[in-house]
């Protein structure tokens, strides 16, 4: 059954974190998905994406999925961020679905969507701008040098959407070691049709959607630490969160947070004709205000926040990364100028 977008909205959750859901049906399912991260972080793949069914969030009825839209997967991702979960939900439950439906290949996605749907594969997606491809005669040569990882591996070539097994895959060793990335190389190996690839640009947009909500929900954690912090760390006899520098920190954080907040759902609840801009006004702030809640939550936890022991400098990698991902704010930036015209 799909989630209703048009739902009354549910009593509030009993975390404090309202999050992007907005109905009774996105707060029951963004309780589910952090209920269960918090309680198996250790969980494999095939677990979190067959136990809860999130795998197939997405993915249409006909090929086992629940035929959902990126508002829920927004949901899922801002969990995902939260637990600095190293399940790969982006590229395989937003960009390798989202780039098989929009494709309209129904062989591809009768052989693919079930088994992505299930958890028993995973998958990505190439984009262009992230490997140098050419197709000919049916075969596919270049290479992708940093690309999200999954099993099975689709990439958009000139109007096309391929699927092709790698010549060579290299795990990379990066700073963020909860977003495994790798490099791929394919030398005239044989494709297999996918799909359209007109619909790229689609893809990529509603990648940096759900990017954005992971970014939402990493920057959430971080001002939850710092100000949980704040008011248990005592100096001179008052916790430090009475301090005025500190407070100032704070305030400007949650001003930060919520702006975020606001750029993601409206890019995960943007009709199709909408979605370039709000994506990439997601893009722009989103990556930028989890760089500045990682930093805060830093400075905040003072000489414990650069310590191996604490989580603070995991999320600031996270932070670092993601605001590569799909490109540094600054392009997406540039999309908006070109959009108005500037």
């Amino acid at each position: 059954m799909r989630l209703d977008d048009t739902a009354p909205a549910g009593p509030a959750s009993a975390d404090d974190s309202p999050g992007l859901s907005l109905t009774e049906e996105h707060a029951y399912l963004r309780d589910t998905v952090r209920s269960f991260l918090a309680g198996h972080p250790g969980s494999a793949w095939s677990r979190f994406a067959g136990e809860l069914g999130l795998a197939g969030l997405a993915v249409p009825e006909e090929y086992g999925g629940a035929g959902c839209g990126t508002a829920e997967l927004a949901v899922v991702s801002e969990e995902i961020g939260r637990a600095l979960s190293p399940h790969p939900y982006l590229a395989t439950a937003v960009l390798a679905v989202e780039a098989l439906r929009a494709g309209g290949d129904t062989e591809a996605m009768a052989r693919l969507l079930p088994s992505i749907a299930d958890g028993s594969r995973t998958a990505t997606v190439l984009l262009p701008g992230d490997a140098e491809l050419t197709l000919s005669r049916g075969r596919l040569t270049g290479a992708a040098p940093c690309a999200l990882d999954g099993e099975v591996v689709l990439a958009f070539v000139g109007d096309e959407l391929v699927e092709a097994a790698p010549s060579a895959r290299t795990p990379l060793t990066t700073l963020d070691g909860t977003r495994p990335l790798t490099a791929f190389s394919f030398d005239a190996v044989p494709v297999r049709p996918a799909g359209d690839g007109a619909a790229r640009d689609r893809v990529r947009d509603v990648g940096v959607a759900c990017l954005a909500a992971e970014q939402v929900g990493g920057a959430s954690a971080c001002l939850e630490t710092a100000l949980s912090h704040a008011l248990r760390r005592h100096q001179f006899g008052r916790p430090i969160g009475s301090f005025q520098a500190v407070k100032h920190k704070l305030a400007d954080l949650l001003l930060r947070v919520e702006s975020a907040r606001s750029a993601a759902l409206a890019a995960a609840r943007a009709l199709p004709a909408e979605l370039p801009v709000a994506a990439a006004v997601a893009g722009s702030y989103c990556g930028e205000a989890y760089l500045a809640a990682a930093g805060e939550n830093i400075q905040i936890h003072g000489g414990t926040g650069i310590t191996w022991e604490h989580s603070a400098h995991r999320y600031f990698k996270r932070a670092t990364s993601d605001a590569q991902l799909f490109g540094p704010p600054h392009t997406h930036r540039a999309r908006l100028a070109a959009a108005a015209g500037l």
